[in-house]
């Protein structure tokens, strides 16, 4: 168990303590390319943090199998679009170089080496786990384990519930090759007539509608599972009659999921409508066949999918790793994280309920998923039911298939409200369904705006409009993270609720600009990308430098899920060659080289993997007092510092003032996770990135469990006058001893 108790020292002692020497790393330019970390090997390196949770101990065991399942959909979300993309590059002889200086080509000769040696590495994690899940009586059998009762219950199961839906294909010249779908999974059989010996060749596309692992007869406590395709082997008579297996293989496919949409199309919605159905269709980027598969199966298979040998990868073990998460057994809660109940802040609790009372009061951030989400609901379906609600405006990036929000929405629209919906088609892989949200709106009466063909609307805002006595009141939300109550319980964002007058005019003018696209001018509290977010940011960063040079205390605090635009890092490396100290929390990729002499010796960066996925996005300028500071400007944003955020969507950067919100964010959100050691991995010049060592890890720092443990700031009410905890967790001097510890010279 974590301890969250101070052990060496204080937060002050953390920020002022020793820094780590600045490295010298020899043969590098570092006015060059070599001043940036390549983005996909950046990726593959958070993947490997993430597959490195399945083997900590102190993690629970289904959570472990948890974690082997998350890495295996990374990796293949990875290949569909970003592989796929740098593959069509290299196909067609582009040479521009990314600003590492790779080339794709270049790129993809690296990625396809560490993706192999990763994904040996998955199946070495889940061989260990399996181990680990026999002691705990959760058994993944095969048909060779089975015993007399088990085949005849899979007998009965196999007719009654998956033979109606499965489709055997002959493959000879009278039945094509069929087309197998994106992430699809078949077995490939060799098959002889018992009568005279003829041979047939034969696939059996396994239906995803059909759970991957089958369930059978356990004593109470335990489970035994049949993957479903070793359940389809153990059946093959039924499915060719008179037919004898003589050799098998299995295989996944992976096609290129990226969309490609006419700037210009008429109808932009039926534009999407046909480009998901060429996103079934698009080229096989990755092939995934079992090791010792019969030469003449393999051949027939790549012959027909038209991969090469460097896009076909040998998995001796499970194909599908993905599906693993089917095996996280709710019922085996001494296996999953302890259960929490998110906090409803007391603040809404002192007023009934009422959202609008609670932020007319004061402005509240709520941090999610510790706070509960349904707050965000509640806010909407309030507004719906309100009779003194005239407006609703309300931006849909991502949300649950049976929204709360879309539905509120609807019965607002319904009852006669202004209801504008600006719902983004262009999310990746939720495009059906934000297709499906849009047509229930505009049934219900509700205007839906779809955005910018050239730009993704990925900024989070709500805008209610109220009349209260003789004038109307605009109630906004700002958030971090998207409009999804089912992802909102894992990924850690923030919710900012104001009826501040400049931040509800400045949410118009974002809505009116998406809307009839003339741009915004003279926001008050906001900088918006495409327009001004990024400049900001630069002339921020500038003016930081600045008091530096002067002698002035000098601080940056960044949490993002990834840092890769150039411009940007090279600001931070100027600020940080000015003397201005920079500390990042850096969820994923990263394209920043930190403790580099010369170049980014006052930079530190961090990534921290856990429970919870870290997807709140903060900066923290300390305006010449340092950090922390009652004087420092704090933000909080729906963009990382990427090139797409910064210059091809509509993303937004909210300052926020209120002193409550403010300490808050600097003292205890951002204090926790630059103190966190138990889920934190400290990036080195040479791009490795290491865990702190302590010799006491059951007594190392959790940011999670502080923020499960401890309400908010912004959100006390009565109950809480007095002072929520602020944070005074231990040093991180660990952090600091792994950048040592790996120092080249």
């Amino acid at each position: 168990m974590l301890s969250n108790e101070p052990t060496r020292a204080t937060f002050a002692d953390f920020l002022n303590g020793p820094k780590p020497e600045p490295v010298v790393l020899k043969g590098k330019d570092f006015t060059g390319p070599d001043r940036f970390f390549n983005r996909e090997l950046s990726w593959l390196a958070f993947n490997w943090r993430v597959l490195e949770e399945a083997a900590d101990k102190a993690v629970p065991l289904l959570e472990r199998l948890r974690f082997v399942s998350i890495s295996a959909t990374n990796l293949d979300e990875f290949y569909t679009v970003r592989v796929a993309g740098l593959r069509e590059l290299a196909r067609a002889g582009n040479v521009t170089t990314a600003a590492d200086g790779l080339s794709p080509a270049d790129q993809l000769v690296l990625i396809n080496r560490e993706a192999r040696v990763l994904m040996q590495a998955q199946q070495q994690a889940l061989s260990a786990l399996r181990r680990d899940l026999a002691s705990e009586g959760i058994r993944i059998l095969t048909r060779s384990r089975l015993n007399k009762a088990d085949r005849t219950f899979l007998t009965d199961l196999f007719m009654s519930q998956v033979f109606p839906v499965l489709t055997p294909l002959a493959v000879d010249p009278a039945h094509p090759f069929p087309f197998i779908p994106n992430t699809g999974f078949a077995l490939a059989l060799m098959l002889e007539r018992r009568s005279d010996g003829k041979p047939l060749r034969a696939l059996l596309p396994i239906p995803q509608q059909i759970a991957r692992f089958i369930n059978l007869p356990s004593k109470p406590g335990e489970h035994r599972v049949l993957p479903l395709e070793e359940l389809l082997l153990l059946h093959v008579d039924s499915l060719f009659p008179g037919h004898c297996l003589t050799g098998d293989c299995r295989f996944r496919v992976l096609r290129d999921s990226d969309l490609e949409v006419e700037e210009e199309a008429e109808d932009l919605v039926r534009e999407f409508e046909v480009a998901l159905k060429r996103r079934r269709r698009g080229q096989v980027v990755r092939l995934k066949i079992s090791a010792g598969a019969p030469a003449e199966l393999r051949s027939i298979i790549s012959n027909q999918l038209h991969v090469t040998e460097d896009e076909i990868i040998e998995i001796k073990g499970m194909i599908g790793l993905a599906d693993l998460k089917e095996l996280v057994f709710e019922n085996r809660p001494d296996l999953l994280w302890p259960a929490y109940t998110p906090r409803v802040p007391e603040r809404v609790q002192d007023h009934d309920g009422n959202m609008f009372a609670a932020i007319r009061q004061k402005d509240m951030l709520l941090h999610h998923p510790y706070e509960t989400f349904d707050m965000v609901v509640r806010f909407l379906q309030q507004a719906a039911q309100d009779p003194n609600v005239l407006a609703i405006k309300q931006t849909l990036y991502r949300t649950s298939r049976d929204s709360p929000i879309v539905a509120a929405l609807c019965e607002a629209a319904e009852d006669g409200k202004s209801v504008t919906a600006l719902v983004e088609l262009k999310a990746r892989f939720d495009e059906a369904a934000n297709i499906r949200q849009s047509r229930m709106l505009e049934r219900a009466g509700a205007l839906v705006v779809y955005g910018f063909t050239n730009y993704k609307t990925h900024a989070k805002i709500s805008s209610v409009v109220r009349r209260e006595g003789d004038k109307l009141v605009t109630y906004s939300h700002y958030g971090t993270g998207n409009y999804h109550p089912i992802t909102a319980r894992f990924y850690t964002d923030l919710s900012f609720f104001t009826c501040d007058e400049a931040l509800g005019r400045d949410a118009n003018k974002v809505f009116n600009y998406i809307s009839g696209y003339a741009e915004p001018a003279a926001l008050e509290n906001l900088s918006l990308a495409p327009a001004t977010l990024k400049s900001d940011i630069l002339t921020m960063l500038e003016r930081e430098a600045n008091f530096a040079r002067a002698g002035k205390p000098a601080d940056v605090w960044v949490k993002m899920n990834a840092l890769v635009e150039p411009d940007v890092i090279d600001a931070l490396y100027a600020a940080s060659q000015a003397g201005v100290k920079i500390n990042c929390v850096i969820r994923g990729i990263c394209g920043l080289r930190p403790g580099i002499k010369g170049l980014s010796e006052n930079i530190r960066v961090k990534s921290i993997v856990g429970r919870f996925l870290e997807h709140s996005r903060i900066v923290c300028f300390g305006n010449g007092q340092g950090l922390p500071s009652a004087k420092a400007r704090v933000f909080i944003s729906s963009a990382d510092w990427m090139g797409r955020n910064l210059n091809r969507r509509v993303e937004t950067l909210v300052e926020c003032k209120n002193p409550t919100v403010k300490e808050q964010i600097v003292s205890q959100i951002m204090a926790a996770n630059l103190c966190d050691e138990a889920q934190s991995w400290v990036l080195t010049p040479n791009g490795t990135s290491t865990r702190p060592r302590t010799d006491t890890p059951e007594g190392m720092f959790s940011c999670h469990r502080f923020f499960l443990e401890n309400p908010s700031l912004s959100g006390r009410g009565s109950a809480g006058v007095g002072d929520a905890p602020r944070l005074a967790p231990p040093t991180s001097s660990a952090i600091d001893g792994a950048i040592l510890d790996s120092q080249i010279d």
